[in-house]
C-alpha cells in the first residue's frame, strides 16, 4: 500500500505554483519528503535574523502573518493562507530571515526539502522561468524572504512607483484553449484535459462558449459518485460562462474572480459571450503578474472580525486611491476598484450586525446604496446615503418585521460611520423608519413620488433613482426596478419634471466667461464643484436613460456610453459629457485628497490658471446638453 499522507499532500501541491509545474513524478518525490506541521495560534514559525530552516513553507490550513519591524513596531506585511509560500527567498539566497512569520490562527504546513526543489529547477525550466519571475518581481525589496503563491506585495512594493501600477497593466492571454462541444462526455473532456495539461474546458456551441468545466468540477462533481463519468459534458458545467474582454488588467481579473468566487475567467474577443472565445485567465496564469493590491484589501477584509480592522483597510484604501491619481489612472478604473473594495466593506459589516441580532432576519432583504454610492462614483469618505428593502408580509406580522430590520440598519450605519462613512445629514439611510421599508410600500412610494412630483419628490428621485444592490435579494431589486420603470412609462410628464430639475443649475460660466461662485453662507465665494459641474452632467445622463429606456446602466460613465450607441447622431455631444465628467470627477477627487474633505467647495484663489482653464473646457459640454434636454422635454413650454 502506498504512502497515503504522502498522497494527500501530492494532491493538494499539484493545485499551486510552482508545484502545478512540476511533473507527477517530480511531486510526489517533493510530497514524500515533506513534513506536516501544527502550529497553535500566536506562535512563531521563524523570526527576523533567524539562520533558515532547511525547508520553506506551504500553508496547508489556517493563516500565517509575515511582519517587518519598522521604528519598533510590527507592521503586517503580507497574510498567507492555503497554497501561499514563505520562508523560500532566505533559503535560496543563503540569507537570515527578514521578518517574523506568525500563525494568526491554528495552521497546518507543509515543510518542503529546499535541495529537492533547487534539484527540480535544474531540470524544470517551467518552474525555474516561475521562480526567477517571483524573485524579480521583488527584487528592488532586497531584503525580502517571502514569496506568496499569490505574489501578493510588501509594503516596500506598494511604495515603489515601479511595481505598484503593474496591476492595471492588461493581462496577457498567450494561450489557445482547450474546448468541447456539448456531445462529448465527462470522460472524454476529462481525458483532453489531462493531455493538454489544463485546469479547465470551455464547451463551446457554433464556436461560443456556452459553459466552462474546471478540476474542481471534476473533483466536487464526479469523483464523488454524484454524475457518472459517460454522462454529457453539459450535465457538470456552470452556465452562463463568465466572459471578460481582453483588455481585463491584472486586478481586474483578480477582483472578477473573488467576486463572482470563481478560479477560471473566460476571455472572449467582445467580452461577452456571443463571441469566440480567445483564451481562458486562470488564478495560476496571474500567479507570475504581481501588483494585485485591491485583491489584497479584499483578503483582508474577508479575513476581517472588528470594525476596527474594516477601518484601517478603508485608510488604507484612500492611500490606494492617492497613488492612483497621482499616476493618473483612468478614474472608470479607479471607480470600479475603490467602489469594489467599499461594497465589500459593506458586506461584511452587514454581516458582523446580522451576527449581533437575536434570531435571522424574518424574510429576504436586500442592503440598497443610493446616489454617488449607488452610482458606484463614491471616491472620498464623503456621509452614507442608504436604505432598506424586505419581502411583503401579513398586515399582523409588518409592525415586528419593520422593527427588527430597523433595529438591524441601525447596527449597519453605526458600524458603517464608525469605518468613516458619516452619517447622513438628511438621515436618508436604512436606519430612517421612511427608507427602511417592504417592497409593496416601496412601489407605493416611488408612485407617490412620479405621480406627483412636487420639488420635494423630484429631489428624492434623483437620489433614489441611482440605486445598487450590495447585498441579499437580488429579486426584490429587479422587481423594485420594474416597478419604477413601469410607473414611468405610466406617467411620462413626470420626465419633463426630472427635466426642469436638471436645468436648476446653469452652465457653471458667467456672461463674461467668470465662474459662478456662491454668493452667502458657509462656503460664499466658493465654487460649488458638485452642484455646478458634476450633478448637471449626471442629471442629465440619468434623465436620458430613463427617457430612452436604458436600465442597465447605473453610473455615469456608463450611461453616456449607452446613449452614444442609443443615438449616434448625439455621440460626439456624449462622449464629450463622458470625458468632462472624468475630468471633473478626477478634479474633484485631487481637491478631496488635498484638503482631506470632500473636494466639493474651492477657493478659486487656489486654482493654477491650468487649472481654471482644465475646468472650463469641461464645462462646454454642460450648456449643449442642457440645450438638448430643454428642447427635447419642451421645458420652455413648461415653464411658460
Amino acid at each position: 500500500m502506498g504512502n497515503t499522507i504522502a498522497t494527500r499532500i501530492a494532491d493538494f501541491l499539484k493545485d499551486f505554483p510552482p508545484f502545478d509545474l512540476c511533473s507527477l513524478e517530480e511531486t510526489n518525490h517533493i510530497a514524500a519528503t515533506t513534513k506536516v506541521m501544527y502550529f497553535e495560534k500566536g506562535t512563531d514559525i521563524f523570526t527576523v535574523n533567524q539562520t533558515p530552516h532547511k525547508h520553506f513553507y506551504i500553508v496547508k490550513e489556517g493563516a500565517i502573518g509575515l511582519y517587518r519591524s519598522i521604528d519598533e513596531e510590527a507592521i503586517l506585511v503580507d497574510n498567507c493562507d492555503a497554497g501561499d509560500i514563505f520562508g523560500l527567498r532566505a533559503l535560496m539566497q543563503k540569507d537570515t530571515y527578514a521578518m517574523d512569520a506568525v500563525s494568526v490562527e491554528e495552521s497546518i504546513l507543509y515543510g518542503i526539502d529546499v535541495e529537492i526543489l533547487q534539484k527540480i529547477v535544474q531540470n524544470n525550466t517551467k518552474v525555474y522561468k516561475f521562480l526567477k519571475a517571483s524573485f524579480t518581481s521583488n527584487h528592488h525589496i532586497g531584503s525580502s524572504n517571502a514569496i506568496s503563491g499569490r505574489l501578493f506585495n510588501t509594503t516596500e512594493e506598494l511604495e515603489s512607483n515601479a511595481a505598484y501600477f503593474t496591476e492595471i497593466q492588461p493581462v496577457a492571454i498567450n494561450k489557445t484553449p482547450v474546448i468541447c462541444s456539448p456531445s462529448h462526455s465527462i470522460k472524454e473532456a476529462a481525458i483532453q484535459m489531462s493531455e493538454q495539461r489544463v485546469g479547465s474546458i470551455v464547451i463551446t456551441e457554433n464556436q461560443l462558449p456556452i459553459g466552462i468545466v474546471t478540476d474542481k468540477d471534476l473533483r466536487v462533481k464526479v469523483a464523488t459518485g454524484n454524475f457518472d463519468i459517460l454522462s454529457s459534458i453539459t450535465t457538470i458545467m456552470s452556465s452562463p460562462v463568465q466572459t471578460f474582454p481582453e483588455s481585463l488588467s491584472v486586478a481586474e481579473a483578480q477582483i472578477a474572480m473573488l467576486s463572482h468566487k470563481i478560479s477560471h475567467l473566460c476571455i472572449t474577443k467582445d467580452g461577452t459571450p456571443k463571441t469566440p472565445v480567445l483564451g481562458i485567465l486562470s488564478e495560476h496564469d496571474i500567479v507570475v503578474l504581481h501588483g494585485n493590491n485591491p485583491s489584497v484589501f479584499i483578503k483582508e477584509i474577508k479575513r476581517a472580525t472588528s470594525t476596527a480592522q474594516l477601518s484601517q483597510i478603508r485608510k488604507k484604501t484612500t492611500v490606494l486611491l492617492q497613488n492612483y491619481m497621482d499616476k493618473k489612472v483612468p478614474i472608470s478604473f479607479v471607480c470600479r476598484i475603490i467602489s469594489t473594495i467599499n461594497e465589500h466593506i459593506t458586506e461584511k459589516i452587514i454581516a458582523f450586525s446580522e451576527k449581533e441580532m437575536t434570531y435571522k432576519a424574518p424574510v429576504p432583504f436586500t442592503w440598497l446604496s443610493l446616489g454617488s454610492q449607488g452610482r458606484r462614483e463614491q471616491l472620498l469618505m464623503t456621509d452614507q446615503d442608504n436604505a432598506l428593502i424586505f419581502a411583503d408580509v401579513p398586515p399582523e406580522q409588518q409592525e415586528n418585521v419593520h422593527r427588527y430590520f430597523l433595529s438591524l440598519a441601525e447596527k449597519i450605519t453605526e458600524k458603517l460611520q464608525q469605518v468613516g462613512f458619516d452619517y447622513c445629514p438628511a438621515a436618508m439611510m436604512a436606519s430612517n423608519p421612511a427608507w427602511c421599508l417592504s417592497l409593496t410600500d416601496w412601489k407605493i412610494q416611488f408612485k407617490h413620488w412620479i405621480h406627483k412630483p412636487d420639488k420635494e419628490a423630484v429631489l428624492k428621485c434623483t437620489i433614489f433613482f441611482d440605486i445598487h444592490p450590495i447585498y441579499g435579494s437580488q429579486s426584490l431589486y429587479n422587481q423594485l426596478i420594474n416597478s419604477i420603470f413601469n410607473e414611468i412609462q405610466r406617467y411620462e410628464i413626470f420626465l419633463n419634471f426630472l427635466g426642469q430639475n436638471a436645468l436648476i443649475n446653469p452652465p457653471p460660466l458667467s456672461f463674461f466667461r467668470q465662474f459662478l461662485v456662491e454668493q452667502n453662507g458657509e462656503h460664499k465665494d466658493q465654487f460649488d464643484l458638485k452642484s455646478r459641474a458634476l450633478m448637471p452632467l449626471i442629471d442629465a445622463a440619468r434623465l436620458l436613460c430613463l427617457s430612452l429606456k436604458i436600465p442597465n446602466a447605473t453610473n455615469t460613465n456608463a450611461r453616456f456610453e449607452q446613449l452614444a450607441l442609443a443615438e449616434p447622431q448625439n455621440k460626439l455631444l456624449y462622449d464629450d459629457c463622458n470625458m468632462a465628467f472624468k475630468s471633473l470627477l478626477r478634479f474633484r477627487t485631487e481637491q478631496g485628497l488635498k484638503h482631506q474633505n470632500s473636494g466639493r467647495y474651492m477657493l478659486l484663489s487656489e486654482l493654477t490658471k491650468s487649472d481654471k482653464l482644465n475646468l472650463k473646457n469641461c464645462f462646454k459640454p454642460i450648456k449643449e446638453i442642457q440645450e438638448l434636454i430643454s428642447v427635447r422635454f419642451q421645458l420652455s413650454q413648461l415653464s411658460s
